[in-house]
């Protein structure tokens, strides 16, 4: 075992040299040495969760493999991303003159963020040594892709199986990093559908040494319009919150944020000639985005918020889903504001809090089908049933929703929230 951790070491000083746009094939190349392995390859799971892209691969010639996007539905990809177990299969069949090749595929991930997939194919069925190997590799394989995604746009292709639009460009780059945190003390996993064309939705969260800190916002109209509104709000609500600010500071800079675009907004309108301002009213001339901002305490699970004009929270508890029903206060951006009130929210233990957009209850026709889908889908780990919530979405539209659903999902605590270190699996997942 000590071998085997010296050889890990050596691995990582290996990819640490390498440059960040071949560090992984790096990586892949020294992993088939080490096993025999006729082919190594790392999938990456793209922008909606729903596909992978086989981004890097090496062949017994050592070229690389075409990048070839794969649906996750009904395969044996989708069974390793959603249990986070390693699949083995392959070797002796019957009616063959000998062994057909090992496959092994092994869950990439870290806290809970499923990146992707190492594959692998093998000529001999790997023993336990050598699968244990083979989980830290792809647990190495994680780090290596979040440490040199920064400085190249490779993973950021690999994840994109459409081209987005300029405004969903925009927007992405307000959202988490990471769009799942599994931290052994509770689990919050986001989803945003279209991931292509986006029009005004965003979601955060962020962590301090007290507090968990969830938003979710809706900036009104579309296209880029949208995304610099959105920028706006995120940016304000970041900025407030890293200066110390309460939630209460957030929500007020957010709003003059707002404000502040909506009178520049309206003064550039003003100097429009006639013909102008009527094209700008059938576009949506409104300025304003709804927001809720949380804050939960990491030690006593104390929990409150400030709703601007955003649609409420739905909360499953021992089975029941119910609507979190606060005080509203006005959209940010729209005046005379009489200020935000901050509200307590109650959260126990085994909870799922549901954050959402109203393009998620537009998508599923009614409120008590997305009822019945979150109750369903209860026991699935959050990062599984955030895509359920959004793919239903795209099913009831055909493709084609006339707005942004978002939705947020948090659990609190994590199933057998005792922390004790880094886990190698989930505690929940998804029916396969």
């Amino acid at each position: 075992m000590a071998d085997e951790r010296a050889w890990l070491g050596e691995l990582l000083a290996s990819v640490e040299s390498a440059p960040p746009e071949v560090a992984v094939a790096v990586l892949a190349q020294l992993l088939a040495r080490r096993l025999a392995a006729t082919e190594v390859s790392f999938l990456i799971t793209d922008l909606g969760g729903k596909a992978v892209v086989r981004l890097t691969g090496t062949s017994p010639e050592g070229g690389p493999a075409q990048p070839r996007r794969i649906e996750l539905r009904s395969s044996v990809y989708e069974r390793v991303v959603r249990s986070q177990q390693a699949h083995v299969s392959g070797g002796e069949q019957a009616g063959e003159a000998g062994p057909s090749p090992i496959q092994v595929i092994a869950p990439v991930s870290d806290r809970g963020d499923a990146i992707g997939l190492l594959e692998l194919t093998v000529p001999t069925l790997p023993d336990r040594r050598i699968m244990q190997l083979i989980v830290e590799a792809a647990h190495a394989l994680a780090y290596v892709v979040i440490v040199n995604r920064r400085f190249t746009d490779l993973y950021e292709w690999g994840r994109r199986t459409t081209r987005l639009s300029l405004a969903a460009e925009i927007q992405h780059r307000l959202l988490p990093d990471s769009f799942t945190c599994d931290t052994g003390r509770f689990i919050v996993a986001g989803a945003l559908e279209p991931a292509a064309d986006i029009g005004g939705d965003t979601f955060d969260y962020t962590l301090d040494r007290h507090a968990l800190h969830l938003s979710l916002t809706d900036a009104m109209g579309h296209d880029v319009q949208a995304a610099l509104l959105a920028t706006m709000v995120v940016g304000a609500l970041r900025n407030a919150r890293r200066a110390g600010g309460s939630l209460l500071d957030q929500a007020q800079d957010a709003h003059q944020a707002v404000a502040a675009y909506a009178d520049r907004a309206h003064q550039a309108f003003a100097d429009h000639s006639e013909q102008v301002r009527q094209a700008i009213v059938q576009h949506g001339g409104q300025v304003m985005a709804t927001g809720q901002l949380l804050r939960i305490s990491l030690d006593t699970g104390q929990t409150t918020f400030v709703n601007a004009g955003h649609v409420w929270p739905l909360r499953l508890r021992r089975g029941q889903v119910e609507e979190v029903a606060p005080l509203v206060d006005l959209p940010f951006g729209i005046t005379p504001n009489p200020g935000y009130r901050v509200q307590s929210l109650d959260l126990c233990e085994g909870d799922r809090l549901v954050l959402l957009t109203d393009g998620m209850l537009e998508g599923h026709g009614t409120e008590e089908g997305l009822r019945d889908l979150i109750r369903e889908t209860g026991e699935w780990h959050p990062r599984d049933a955030v895509r359920v919530f959004t793919e239903t979405v795209l099913e009831f539209s055909n493709h084609d929703p006339r707005d942004d659903a978002t939705v947020l999902c948090l659990d609190w605590p994590a199933p057998d929230a005792v922390y004790t270190g880094p886990r190698t699996s989930d505690k929940r997942t998804a029916p396969s």
